[in-house]
């Protein structure tokens, strides 16, 4: 998803557009990994140290319900990052040490439907967990 794009999302449900918003925004788009609210409330703290978590929370919550935001959970604890391109069915790998993924375009669904005939699958999450090659270096 692109700035523009969570920009227009946002005014559709009549959110402003404050700086707070931008900069996490900004943030998460220029990573390529899921993010907690803490990362995110260290990098915004350089520019606004008297920022709370309650506002990087709520809003990282609040783009989360309305579509700009993807949300898993590792090692106990909410992550988020920018949503892929919408429409586009894939799942991810998720570096357990850095959080960076990476797009799986295969859906392991496919096979699991065949063996649950007469159900009807109204949604389902696949994710993968693991190290990437780079960490895999640095943990040796």
């Amino acid at each position: 998803m692109t700035l523009d794009e969570a920009w227009e999302i946002l005014q559709e449900h009549q959110f402003k557009r404050t700086k707070n918003r931008e900069t996490i925004l900004e943030y998460l788009a220029k990573t390529n990994r899921y993010l907690t609210a803490g990362e995110v409330k260290s990098y915004m703290e350089a520019n606004n140290p008297g920022i709370s978590f309650d506002t990087i929370y709520r809003n990282l919550t609040t783009f989360t319900a309305l579509g700009i935001l993807e949300e898993t959970d590792l090692t106990g604890e909410r992550h988020f990052r920018m949503h892929c391109e919408p429409g586009v069915h894939h799942h991810h790998f998720i570096c357990t040490i850095c959080g960076k993924t990476r797009n799986i375009p295969d859906c392991p669904m496919d096979m699991i439907q065949m063996n649950l005939p007469n159900y009807e699958i109204e949604s389902h999450k696949f994710e993968v967990y693991g190290k990437c090659p780079e960490c895999l270096k640095l943990v040796g």
